[in-house]
């Protein structure tokens, strides 16, 4: 399973020109646009793992309009693997599918919906056992995807011709893509991580993958939550998309280049002037943002 390698493409905007900054973004996002641009990286050499298993389906986890389930559920689509959805919020099951479920159900991915509390219990829920008991064989795979190999498969995500950058840039929801950039970089480069919700466990989590200390995470000032988008970052990805031809999306990317705008406007940027930001996907989650959202996201 492999794909092209992701060109680096410069963005010019004026708060970049004004501080002596220089940014790219690697487009990820153009790479294998169904598994949401670094997803298909964490998926690689799980479902290399899950062939050589005896299992018989791939069982995850995701909220409503979660990249991860959508990219699980077009790989499984690709590859011809049966996948299991375990989807957070019970209430979603007497309700019209979103466009992101509807994707992943029309890829053969069968959706089951719990209750938030046993969502937390992730493979310990009741559903969750009681599907174990009903197939042959389930390979499990966390939320977000996050795992060993999860990480390997973002360690491919740099390629020599990025060592030219003094700083690598990404949204973290779960810190895989993070520690596989860390545990790839050169001795000069930094990674910084801009946390997208608030989750204790993510500095912890990127510990156990990443033993250097060649990466920060930048909190945002108010921890947004996946679905909270304002009017301000949707009024940002329009001027970006006018600017410079790429398509943010409303949970990572967007939310990540606008902190580093402000930064900088605020002479609060400290990691380099040389930057390598990453777009990791989630066009998908764009649809569904859209169809409940007052202010519209630009579709491209």
């Amino acid at each position: 399973m492999e794909f092209p390698v992701a060109i680096n493409q410069r963005i010019q905007l004026p708060s970049f020109a004004s501080a002596g900054i220089s940014v790219h973004i690697k487009r990820e996002d153009l790479v294998f646009p169904l598994g949401s641009g670094n997803k298909w990286r964490k998926l690689k050499y799980n479902l290399k793992a899950f062939r050589e298993s005896n299992a018989s389906t791939l069982l995850t986890f995701g909220g409503a309009f979660s990249n991860h389930l959508a990219a699980v559920a077009a790989m499984g689509a690709r590859y011809g693997i049966a996948t299991i959805g375990i989807v957070r919020g019970a209430e979603l099951a007497k309700k019209p599918l979103n466009p992101t479920l509807a994707t992943c159900q029309q890829n053969g991915m069968i959706l089951s919906f719990v209750s938030r509390e046993e969502y937390r219990q992730k493979e310990l829920g009741d559903t969750v056992l009681a599907l174990q008991k009903s197939h042959d064989t389930l390979y499990i795979l966390p939320e977000g995807g996050t795992n060993a190999f999860a990480v390997k498969g973002c360690t491919e995500i740099l390629t020599p011709e990025d060592e030219m950058f003094d700083t690598i840039c990404c949204a973290v929801g779960t810190g895989g893509t993070l520690a596989g950039l860390a545990n790839s970089c050169t001795t000069h480069q930094h990674v910084v991580g801009f946390q997208m919700v608030k989750d204790v466990s993510i500095t912890a989590r990127i510990r156990t993958f990443v033993k250097q200390n060649n990466w920060t995470l930048v909190q945002h000032p108010i921890h947004r939550g996946y679905a909270q988008v304002n009017p301000t970052l949707v009024a940002f990805a329009h001027d970006v998309l006018q600017q410079t031809g790429v398509l943010l999306d409303p949970i990572y990317t967007a939310p990540m280049l606008f902190q580093l705008v402000q930064m900088i406007k605020d002479d609060i940027w400290t990691f380099g002037t040389n930057l390598l930001l990453i777009h990791t996907g989630g066009i998908q989650g764009i649809a569904g943002f859209n169809s409940r959202a007052a202010l519209q996201w630009p579709v491209g």
